[in-house]
């Protein structure tokens, strides 16, 4: 492995994370213009569909751009090397925005949707998975992968600040190519670096001869031993979060389709002007990635400061339930701006507290995944209950589409009044479980010190590690 060093982190560590912002600058981007084309009118270079037509076109992009990967890492696990399917995910990407940029229907639509989605499937995965194995020491990861988090917001900030005014006075299709080109750039770039990358990636990855290879030998037995009763009720705990996870996905990405079309666009119930200047309604999404980026830090000294009460930190399970309540509040704020402003348009400080509002649970909800999911799952089901949870926010991706289509038969209080009670009123079961499921985590720490018994006598040789 190349050796060459930055501030303690490996060079390729940065090819792989410039690669995400990269691609997050494009994709984000795309996932605004997608939405906001497809209901444009024919003379403003739009397709001319409906708001109902342009959020399912925008829920199926997030949904198969999830599913996808699931495929694409048995490619690069059995058969390709990572490394080499990194740049072809790109291009692809690349392609499909190219076709999004000359798209006349729906049909073309969909298939900038497909090569996305398949393009995805070849780099999302893969690139994690590199940067995984840069790392000789596994304890810098949970720090590699929050600096990566940060490169990926500062991709989506960048681009959908830029993108939101570029379509404003070059149009559509403009921006679709800016995003092709980022994407065929992004894709040269990576394969420069390669020489970073030493050995990762290379090959497929059950060749990997590393440290682990006897853990898996020893896992393989394990397979054959019935799941204990303390594995089921894991099991159990990880489907029922996905189900909480669903819900606050739905609702979470629900919220950007009324901003575009209730809200934004010509015939929209804000003003979106200041002085001479309007906003972009991608600046929506710019605000977002914004705001992430500024609450990790003070989040991270926030839970550090409470880790050092008497009584510890938050749990895992309030943090997330707090993460549904504050979703829910957003969506008041929602309500609350159609009320206030009567029959004027409303102010655009509404929607600038909604999206701090909604990023801000979404920051609160976010650390559950698969961290949660690494620390309850029976170590021989890891892959599929990581399948499960990813196949959690496929299922939210696809449906917030047809969700939104349905809230449209409702006044916009009713509807959106009656989404914010449902996030809070989950939120508060959350809470609620929280001793039932923080029972887990005491039974993993018993365990763990069964574990450390056991491996101070041999012939038991225990790596804990793997827990």
């Amino acid at each position: 492995m190349e050796n060459t060093q930055k501030q303690g982190r490996p060079l390729g560590f940065y090819v792989c994370s410039l690669a995400f912002t990269f691609e997050r600058f494009a994709f984000y981007s795309a996932k605004w213009l997608l939405a906001v084309f497809v209901v444009a009118s024919f003379a403003d270079g739009g397709l001319g569909l409906t708001p109902a037509d342009g959020a399912k076109m925008s829920a199926n992009l997030v949904a198969f751009t999830y599913l996808a990967p699931l495929f694409g890492s048995v490619i690069s696990d059995r058969y390709i090397g990572a490394r080499y399917l990194v740049p072809v995910g790109m291009v692809l990407m690349g392609a499909g925005y190219l076709v999004g940029a000359n798209a006349t229907s729906a049909l073309m639509v969909n298939m900038m949707i497909i090569l996305v989605s398949i393009g995805t499937g070849l780099f999302k995965p893969q690139t994690n998975a590199i940067t995984g194995r840069l790392f000789k020491d596994k304890e810098q990861l949970d720090g590699a992968f929050s600096i990566q988090y940060s490169f990926v917001n500062v991709g989506s900030f960048i681009g959908t600040t830029i993108i939101g005014v570029l379509t404003l006075s070059m149009g559509y299709s403009f921006s679709f190519t800016v995003c092709a080109i980022v994407m065929f750039v992004a894709a040269v770039g990576f394969i420069f670096g390669w020489r970073y990358l030493g050995e990762a990636g290379k090959r497929p990855f059950k060749y990997d001869e590393d440290e682990e290879q006897t853990d898996v030998i020893e896992e393989t037995k394990e397979e054959k031993k019935p799941l204990t009763t303390v594995e089921k009720k894991r099991i159990g705990a990880i489907v029922l979060v996905s189900f909480f996870s669903v819900i606050f996905w739905v609702f979470w990405y629900l919220a950007y389709m009324p901003v575009y079309y209730y809200w934004g666009g010509d015939a929209g119930l804000a003003d979106w002007t200041i002085g001479n200047f309007t906003v972009p309604t991608a600046w929506f999404d710019s605000l977002n990635a914004l705001t992430c980026i500024i609450l990790g830090p003070v989040l991270a000294k926030l839970w550090l400061k409470l880790s050092r009460r008497p009584q510890g930190d938050l749990s895992m399970f309030k943090k997330t339930s707090l993460g549904m309540i504050t979703l829910g509040i957003s969506y008041v704020i929602f309500t609350l701006a159609d009320i206030m402003r009567g029959e004027a348009l409303a102010s655009l400080l509404w929607i600038l507290a909604f999206g701090i509002v909604l990023s801000l649970g979404e920051m609160l909800f976010s650390p559950l995944g698969n961290s949660f999911i690494s620390k309850f799952s029976p170590p021989r089901l890891l892959s599929t209950m990581m399948a499960v949870w990813t196949f959690a926010v496929f299922i939210a991706g696809k449906s917030y589409g047809w969700i939104y289509e349905f809230t449209l038969n409702f006044k916009f209080v009713n509807a959106y009044a009656t989404i914010a009670a449902i996030s809070i009123v989950s939120g508060i079961i959350l809470w609620a479980m929280d001793g039932k499921l923080k029972g887990l985590v005491v039974d993993d720490e018993e365990e763990e010190e069964n574990f450390e018994t056991a491996a101070s006598n041999p012939p038991h040789d225990i790596d804990k590690s793997k827990k």
